[in-house]
């Protein structure tokens, strides 16, 4: 007997861990996905240091999705100045892969609601033009595969400014051409698009869409997202109202009906806007990006997944980046551990799939602390070091 406790210990002495992956979300406001994959990279190896680690950001399709790709896929920037959604200059950029021939586009970065201060929000009058204006430089450096995210816009315009920034035109019932923002939606009467670039002929476009949002109606985009740009009730009865024309013009014009397609009201129908004029796929934003980071064929002979973001919580399930994790890891049978800063209902994270989930806040801290960056990768590290040290022993 004692001979055979011996040899048990002996064979847990010798527990190997071969491959693990690290996909894990930013800690927002805090640390990169790179920076928390690189912090709960050296616990691992602190216990297990022949172990193949693999390091892919991740995003959910929303802010930093732009910066995940680009790391991820060993891209590069580019940066311009285009207008912001009050048509003022505004440096901004997109990431470019694929040896030039695939864009990744962040709305939030030309026609973001974070680019004009609070009391100048209105989505009457802001427009996606500055965002038209990053796909038309991407599309004139030669790229055809477009990614672009959605999330954290100013406007409500359902694309027309990044429309007219790529040759179309909208015009009123006298044929005049109209001006920028929602408050056109109502007056158009015609479509002219002679001066359209032709350029978008060969380019496919992708879209990170992760909310189910209509065009129109009380689940719509002006409903939904209006008041939190700036519009008061007036105003957000008015943007529903000339989405409701909008799509009617388009269904007359182009015969598509995007009223009712979900996320076609996704940024002020930004969503609804590429679905119609640029053919556009809308993807749900976790999935598009680790079908662009080959995610899947790195499952191949891994041991763990470690994934994770700033706080989890009810929200986890609902298409970000964990979910989207143990969905794909778990067709493949490889676990998956989740660290978050803060964990509420653990219980149904568990229940969407994940093996475990730590905070790896040790104890009572003040947010400021906890939110320190420093003290963020020292957290990271010593709870992935306790965790495989138990793993070590018990595997």
């Amino acid at each position: 007997m004692e001979t055979l406790r011996k040899y048990r210990i002996n064979l847990r002495k010798n527990v190997i861990m071969q491959k693990i992956i690290i996909a894990s979300d930013k800690y927002k406001g805090c640390l990169s996905s790179m920076e928390v994959a690189t912090a709960i990279e050296k616990g691992i190896l602190s216990v297990f240091p022949s172990c193949e680690v693999i390091k892919l950001p991740v995003a959910d399709g929303g802010d930093g999705t732009m910066d995940a790709l680009v790391e991820g896929r060993k891209g590069s920037f580019r940066k311009l100045t285009v207008m912001n959604p009050l048509m003022s200059p505004v440096e901004s950029r997109y990431g470019i892969l694929d040896n030039g021939k695939t864009a990744v586009i962040e709305m939030a970065a030309a026609s973001g609601l974070a680019l004009i201060p609070e009391e100048k929000r209105n989505p009457m009058i802001t427009t996606t033009y500055g965002t038209g204006q990053l796909i038309l430089d991407a599309l004139e450096q030669g790229c055809t595969d477009f990614i672009v995210g959605i999330g954290g816009s100013a406007t409500n315009d359902a694309g027309t400014g990044m429309l007219q920034a790529l040759g179309y035109k909208f015009l009123d019932y006298m044929g005049n051409e109209l001006g920028q923002g929602g408050q056109i939606l109502d007056q158009i009467a015609s479509i002219d698009d002679s001066c359209r670039s032709t350029l978008l002929d060969k380019a496919v476009f992708r879209v990170a869409c992760d909310v189910e949002t209509v065009f129109s109606g009380e689940k719509g985009a002006a409903f939904v997202f209006a008041p939190q740009k700036g519009a008061d009730l007036n105003r957000t009865k008015t943007l529903d109202q000339g989405l409701k024309h909008f799509a009617s013009i388009i269904r007359n014009t182009l015969h598509k009906d995007i009223e009712q397609v979900p996320g076609a009201g996704a940024a002020g129908g930004m969503g609804g806007g590429m679905l119609a004029f640029l053919n556009a796929t809308l993807v749900p934003g976790i999935q598009l990006v680790l079908d662009c980071l080959r995610f899947e064929d790195y499952l191949r002979g891994a041991d763990w997944v470690i994934t994770g973001e700033g706080r989890m919580d009810t929200q986890t399930a609902m298409g970000k980046v964990p979910q989207g994790i143990v969905t794909v890891a778990g067709k493949h049978k490889v676990p998956v551990l989740a660290l978050a800063g803060s964990i509420e209902n653990p219980e149904a994270i568990n229940e969407i799939g994940i093996t475990a989930a730590f905070s790896i806040v040790p104890g009572p801290v003040s947010l400021e602390e906890a939110m320190n960056p420093e003290t963020t990768r020292k957290n990271l590290y010593r709870t992935t070091r306790q965790l495989f040290s138990l793993v070590k022993v018990i595997s």
